[in-house]
């Protein structure tokens, strides 16, 4: 963001009230992609506290793209339930390995479009949310101080952690249970909801694990806040050089991806309690919001995220960069799902490696198109934006039931889709706008509500 933090806070006087697990795909089982909007909830992204009117291009930009991710956030779940390669039949709720938690609803109609739709979200979304939630971390650090910073952060990721997988997740859950229960009643569903051996969290697991790198950003700023600078700097340099700078962050998404891959396989999860983690992205994540915190120390004008400059202009070679090594990794996964546990290391590796190349591009596409086109003033993006936090912590129950209610008709998968996705969009939507003007419950959203942000200093 431009300027200064005595700038920022200016900017936010003047505008007064102004209101600023599962799967890719059958083939592509991952539930990394469902936390997307997350991280550019109103925990994270300055500009949603600013209001658009204090921006510089970079910012509106990026406070745009928060409303396009919660339509993809929404659009990817509404067709979950209609992939080409989704098994069969549902999986029954309380067997192992519980696979219903990669695929909540399965219906006989089908669209393989949504697979490749799928498959792609599920490369390089989470690791492009994880490097969006930091890139305003070290300013919001140094305005805020580190106590008051992790006090605001505590309240605004563990509220809505605690009331999606306490509330929303139960909700969401009970047509899961339906479709294969002999006894469909709430106190049957009640029962088998307590007895499995974990707490189901579907897309909430992602705040834990932002809330867990925010604590490491804290404390980068209490014992090494240096490190963090002298890299801005150095980082601040490579506005021209944006061929060097996918290199090198391909080659690092590799090291930190490829050898737990390998040791784990991509897919293995843990759950305990509500928590989840997969093996094979943990420091794959780290990498990206550690990449996100040194950018937006060094400022995003400054840098390879300036506004009309070379990263932006080449987001054609971006696109084909990551579309290439998209079909690279998901032909050498599907020859190494097929060989199975026989499959030649030569394979893994190269499968792995081009998860990390197609992490890389599709990151880099990802920014230069909404550097490109994406700094436009828009009532419905802003709208979007100022409200995705809660629509992604309420959506999910709305588009599980709509898929479990559409069930019986006979419409193609397509028409099936854009019902969930627009119904629930909406509901999510209008119950957020709600929430966010409700003392105590906007909490529950990520917010400190309307009248908390005019009195804030």
């Amino acid at each position: 963001m431009e300027g200064s933090v005595e700038d920022r806070r200016s900017n936010r006087t003047r505008a007064g009230a102004e209101e600023s697990r599962p799967p890719a795909s059958g083939l592509l089982a991952r539930r990394d992609f469902e936390a997307a909007s997350l991280a550019l909830s109103p925990a994270d992204l300055a500009p949603a506290e600013t209001g658009r009117q204090g921006m510089g291009g970079t910012s509106l930009a990026l406070h745009n793209l928060r409303g396009v991710v919660i339509l993809i956030v929404v659009a990817f779940h509404s067709a979950l339930a209609y992939l080409g390669s989704s098994p069969p039949s549902p999986f029954p709720f309380d067997e192992p390995p519980y696979q219903w938690r990669a695929f909540a609803i399965i219906d006989t109609h089908r669209f393989f479009g949504f697979d490749l739709f799928c498959a792609w979200q599920d490369v390089y979304l989470m690791a492009l949310m994880f490097f969006l939630s930091a890139l305003f971390t070290w300013p919001s650090l140094a305005r805020k101080g580190v106590a008051r910073f992790l006090t605001d952060r505590l309240l605004r990721l563990g509220a809505p952690f605690l009331f999606g997988v306490g509330v929303m997740m139960p909700i969401a859950l009970y047509p899961v249970y339906r479709v294969t229960a002999s006894d469909p009643s709430l106190s049957a569903y009640g029962r088998h909801f307590l007895a499995l051996p974990f707490w189901p969290n579907g897309p909430m697991w992602f705040l834990w694990q932002l809330l867990a790198l925010t604590i490491a950003a804290a404390a980068l700023r209490r014992f090494w806040p240096d490190a963090v600078e002298r890299l801005a700097r150095r980082l601040s340099q490579a506005r021209s050089r944006p061929g060097s700078s996918f290199a090198w962050l391909a080659a690092a998404s590799a090291l930190a991806y490829v050898p737990l891959a390998i040791a784990f396989t991509p897919w293995r999860w843990a759950d305990h309690g509500p928590l989840a983690l997969q093996f094979s992205r943990p420091l794959l994540y780290a990498l990206y919001y550690f990449l996100g915190l040194v950018v937006g120390a060094a400022g995003l004008e400054r840098g390879l995220l300036a506004s009309g400059g070379v990263l932006a202009r080449g987001w054609r070679l971006w696109l084909a960069l990551a579309a290439t090594f998209l079909f690279a990794w998901m032909g050498l996964t599907g020859l190494t799902l097929s060989e199975g546990a026989s499959s030649p290391l030569l394979l893994q590796l190269a499968a792995d490696i081009a998860f990390a190349a197609t992490c890389a591009a599709s990151l880099f596409f990802a920014m230069a198109l909404a550097l490109r086109f994406g700094a436009l003033r828009s009532p419905l993006l802003d709208s979007l934006a100022r409200n995705a936090m809660g629509i992604y912590i309420l959506h999910y129950a709305p588009v599980v039931w709509l898929q479990y209610a559409l069930l019986g008709t006979s419409l193609p998968a397509v028409a099936k889709a854009a019902i969930v996705f627009s119904a629930a969009l909406a509901a999510s939507w209008s119950a957020t706008a709600v929430l966010r003007g409700i003392p105590y419950c906007c909490r529950l959203i990520g917010e400190e509500g309307r009248l908390a942000r005019r009195v804030a200093p």
